[in-house]
């Protein structure tokens, strides 16, 4: 695998943490980590990563309207949702968002993250 530059949003420092240490041992480059939807935005304008590891809540705003605005254009990141709840019902605003799927917390890893991202 080529190694992919990722920005990681959650809002959750010790989930930041943990996923960062995971993901680069895994072979992926953590070009930073924020905590709301702003502050994200913000980063990929400025950092232009690969992909985007977003929570799908967030304090300022729902990850799906981040999702969408991140994949709007046709340079945008890759964008994988992420939460601790149950993903029933997520399909459809996975898709409708422009992302490219969803990782449930708890089964995250980069074997994952590579299977979505092909």
């Amino acid at each position: 695998m080529v190694a992919r530059r990722l920005l990681i949003v959650d809002d959750h420092p010790s989930f930041r943490e943990s996923v960062r240490l995971l993901l680069s041992a895994e072979g992926y480059e953590v070009v930073s980590e924020v905590g709301d939807g702003a502050a994200a935005l913000a980063a990929a304008r400025a950092l232009k990563p690969d992909v985007v590891l977003l929570d799908i809540r967030l304090p300022d705003t729902d990850g799906f309207v981040v999702a969408a605005e991140l994949t709007a254009g046709p340079l945008g990141p890759m964008v994988v949702l992420t939460s601790s709840r149950d993903d029933a019902g997520l399909p459809r605003l996975v898709r409708e968002s422009g992302a490219r799927g969803f990782i449930p917390k708890a089964e995250l890893s980069g074997a994952a993250l590579d299977a979505l991202l092909g």
